[in-house]
């Protein structure tokens, strides 16, 4: 995928296309493309609390997600996930950093939208695997060849971050350039809704 930056189309005419009031900003997109650093930049500039759910998570279960994977398995924590997210669609004057594979499931992706400009933070998994290649704490990526785990797991969950309402890549961009760029879209988003 070689997109920059795409809005997500604006939804047919009529009383439901109406644009949703984002109350929030919620990041998604693939590990090591930046949501946490990013996010706390974002919150900054914008004047919201910063939340990263993986932190969430791991807070409320009192060990690390690595552990919660190896213990009761993905769909244990998927399943954490889900609740979090359906939690917080009563949120208002945050970013939300979430997990990189929270957005495939269709329910968590609905929620957010309900709530927040969703932004995908896009990076080449050549980028991905230079900023995780040492941290031995992500699961998904404890095998023989994690370059192609990433190429696989990215081209699967592709779709759902195509979701998004604006996509932003990152492998150019410092963390502040991206903070700045998605504060002024999330800016020009509120005042036209």
């Amino acid at each position: 995928m070689t997109t920059v930056e795409s809005p997500r189309p604006a939804p047919a005419t009529g009383a439901e296309s109406a644009a949703p009031a984002h109350r929030n900003v919620a990041l998604i997109g693939f590990m090591g493309a930046g949501k946490t650093t990013v996010g706390a930049i974002l919150a900054g500039i914008l004047g919201f609390d910063f939340l990263d759910t993986d932190k969430v998570i791991e807070q409320r279960q009192g060990r690390r997600i690595a552990d919660i994977f190896a213990h009761e398995g993905e769909p244990f924590f998927r399943g954490l996930e889900s609740s979090l997210c359906a939690e917080l669609e009563a949120s208002e004057g945050k970013v939300i950093a979430t997990g990189g594979g929270l957005p495939v499931n269709p329910a968590n992706l609905a929620s957010l939208h309900r709530h927040a400009f969703v932004v995908c933070l896009w990076a080449s998994p050549e980028t991905i695997y230079a900023r995780v290649r040492t941290q031995h704490h992500r699961p998904l990526l404890q095998t023989e060849n994690p370059l192609e785990s990433i190429r696989d797991l990215l081209a699967r969950r592709t779709a759902a971050y195509r979701e998004a309402d604006l996509i932003v890549g990152v492998d150019f961009r410092s963390p502040v350039e991206t903070a700045r760029h998605i504060a002024n879209a999330f800016r020009h988003g509120a005042a036209r809704a």
